[in-house]
């Protein structure tokens, strides 16, 4: 079973002026363990880097329940929704929610909001949009994509 892991790296790379800038950051790789994160993200980073050493600075795990990556070259941001999916307790009659993350990948906030509204409409289950929000991640590494 696979997971993901948000990798944090750092670097230095040529400023817009004379000077070497340290930079940091942050992919999402899907990998078995926080090592193989760790050796995935170096060797899809380190071809960039052409001065200086890479340095992964920080890795935690992170749960997802789906991923909708459009491959549309426009589509270069990516936000983070929060569903959470209802349910009517049978015994007490209550209502019950099930809050999931999600990772949505499309050029604005509005045309990820719509993107995620046409997914979930796919669903069968009664959902609501608690939040959906902008993420610092430049790029998705998946574990097919070695």
């Amino acid at each position: 079973m696979n997971y993901w892991f948000e990798c944090k790296v750092s670097y230095e790379r040529q400023a817009d002026g004379m000077g070497m800038k340290k930079v940091s950051e942050l992919y999402l790789v899907d990998a078995m363990s926080f090592t193989e994160a760790e050796e995935r993200v170096i060797k899809e980073i380190q071809p960039l880097v052409s001065i200086g050493e890479l340095e992964v600075s920080n890795i935690k795990r992170v749960k997802l329940a789906e991923l909708f990556l459009n491959e549309r070259e426009e589509a270069d941001h990516y936000y983070k929704a929060r569903v959470n999916f209802i349910t009517i307790d049978e015994k007490s009659g209550m209502e019950k929610k099930a809050g999931v993350n999600m990772l949505i990948k499309s050029e604005s906030l509005s045309e990820a909001v719509t993107e995620l509204v046409s997914q979930m409409e796919k669903q069968l289950g009664a959902y609501e949009i608690a939040s959906i929000t902008d993420t610092q991640i430049l790029d998705v590494f998946r574990y097919g994509a070695q």
